[in-house]
């Protein structure tokens, strides 16, 4: 049985932008989830970036899921103007109540 490596998620915050940076175990490169703050409870996720080494592990698609963690645990929405993740909360309609529609 093949163990999948470890993301761990570190939050960069200055003020009214930030981004979520994700690692993989054992690996170099980073992904990242970048978003302003556009009111008291609601961020606008304006990119989702993997490196070209990291395509195809699910790191997109683990930061997606961690921002939706996030907003619920936070209480705060999320505008998807980023097309990657417009396009998977249209693939994870139980996101819809952090996820406003695009």
């Amino acid at each position: 049985m093949t163990q999948t490596p470890s993301i761990t998620f570190t939050l960069e915050d200055q003020g009214d932008r930030g981004r979520y940076l994700a690692h993989i175990e054992e690996r170099p490169e980073t992904g990242e989830l970048s978003f302003k703050r556009v009111g008291e409870h609601r961020i606008r996720v304006d990119h989702v970036g993997v490196p070209d080494a990291l395509r195809g592990t699910g790191l997109g698609v683990a930061l997606a899921r961690h921002v939706v963690a996030e907003a619920r645990e936070h209480g705060f929405t999320i505008y998807p103007q980023c097309p990657f993740l417009a396009s998977q909360a249209l693939k994870n309609p139980d996101w819809a109540d952090v996820i406003e529609p695009v």
